[in-house]
């Protein structure tokens, strides 16, 4: 019988206190002044999005031309022949770069 009284009034109390923030709520923004929408609803100014935008192309550009020199010379460098040269018992020893 106790566990029993214990339950519902935990229960009740979480359903009071999951329910306080609905009470506890701020009011809303004030009505805004007399001459607002005269001259039309008109929103904020858009942010501009072209500096930031170029300097971000431009230093992906700038990235991407790095990268691409990189596996190039990469490249050629897996590419070329190895070097062959003679050792004092006769034999030749091809060194990879």
């Amino acid at each position: 019988m106790k566990t029993i009284v214990k339950l519902i009034v935990l229960g009740c109390g979480l359903m009071m206190w999951a329910a306080l923030p609905a009470f506890s709520d701020e009011p809303g923004p004030p009505p805004p002044p007399g001459e607002h929408g005269v001259g039309g609803n008109q929103g904020p100014a858009g942010a501009p999005i072209d500096g930031g935008l170029g300097i971000l192309l431009g230093i992906g550009a700038i990235y991407g031309g790095k990268k691409y020199l990189q596996a190039k010379k990469t490249k050629k460098r897996k590419t070329a022949a190895p070097e062959t040269t003679q050792t004092e018992s006769g034999f030749t020893n091809n060194n990879v770069a």
